[in-house]
């Protein structure tokens, strides 16, 4: 009788293990599979009879050696579980994913489990993998991180012309500011607007002023390098941190990007329609205290530019 009931046990055993929603592969030390179960098949699409008996890394090739051996060694050494999560390694074995209409991904992401199996004696002889299918929980976790970070590039971001905006700009000036006080290195700022922009937002209506404040700033991000930090910091007004540049160089700039401008040919109802800027310019310097300082002292640059007749680079010595 109680032979009967030990094999109906172990029946059922088997059975749950063939048929439970994880994948569960039992291997030797060396890679031999002894345990491949329904999970396994329905993913793989290999049966258990071609499985077993097979190395697992001949089956399935892109499992790092190395990798598998490092995993299998901590398990036997301390007698205890190891872990891999689809953030450190997407996937263990490389399954399409079944839901291709309700999910983005390729792919199954993985989370597995290896456990050591002892014999009679308490030697570790096997390692158990339990795989998880967790595609649903990483996709969600992508997305989210996706929309944070979407999110925080609206928050940076001038929505028109996808400059920096006027409050970011102002976070990475102090930064800069502190940077190049600490380093020595020359930083220098250019600040400009776009001359009597009211008259054309007057003349041409507000959607054509949009279309030269979009012009400029392509114009300004085709001319400067890839370190420069370029903001929108009004509405007509433009700002440009310029690292390792001290104040000869930045004028230059100033005025290769004034010469940018003027070169521009807008275009309303078949007419051509050009604008121009003023700029001022500043470097650090040690009588310039903190970075608002730096900014007044490039808008004072500004101010002599318009009040010399505009379309200029001004510069303030005090």
């Amino acid at each position: 009788m109680t032979t009967n009931i030990d094999l109906k046990d172990i029946h059922w055993l088997i059975d749950m293990v063939h048929n439970i929603d994880v994948g569960l592969v039992i291997i030797e030390k060396d890679y031999t599979v002894k345990v491949w179960n329904g999970f396994m098949e329905n993913h793989s699409g290999l049966l258990a009879a071609h499985m077993i008996d097979k190395k697992i890394t001949d089956v399935f090739t892109s499992i790092p050696k190395t990798w598998l051996q490092q995993k299998i060694n901590s398990v036997c050494l301390l007698k205890n579980k190891a872990f891999t999560t689809w953030e450190q390694r997407p996937y263990l074995f490389k399954f399409k994913s079944y839901r291709p209409i309700t999910t983005n991904a390729e792919f199954m992401y993985q989370n597995v489990t290896f456990l050591p199996l002892a014999d009679f004696q308490g030697q570790i002889t096997q390692i158990c993998m339990i795989v998880y299918d967790v595609t649903d929980i990483a996709l969600t976790k992508q997305a989210f991180q996706e929309a944070n970070s979407q999110l925080k590039y609206l928050s940076h971001t001038d929505s028109l012309t996808q400059l920096n905006n006027q409050g970011h700009w102002r976070n990475l000036c102090e930064n800069e500011f502190i940077n190049s006080k600490n380093s020595a290195n020359p930083t220098s700022m250019i600040i400009f607007d776009i001359d009597h922009f009211k008259k054309v937002n007057d003349t041409y209506g507000h959607p054509f002023g949009d279309e030269v404040l979009k012009g400029i700033a392509e114009a300004v991000r085709q001319k400067s390098k890839k370190q420069d930090v370029i903001g929108r910091v009004g509405g007509e007004e433009f700002a440009l941190l310029l690292l390792d540049t001290n104040l000869k160089q930045a004028k230059l700039v100033a005025e290769r990007l004034r010469e940018a401008i003027e070169a521009i040919h807008f275009e309303y109802q078949n007419q051509q329609v050009k604008v121009t800027a003023s700029f001022g310019v500043a470097q650090i310097t040690d009588n310039i205290p903190n970075f608002e300082s730096w900014i007044e002292r490039a808008d004072l640059g500004l101010y002599i530019a318009k009040n010399n007749g505009r379309n200029q680079v001004g510069v303030s010595d005090h």
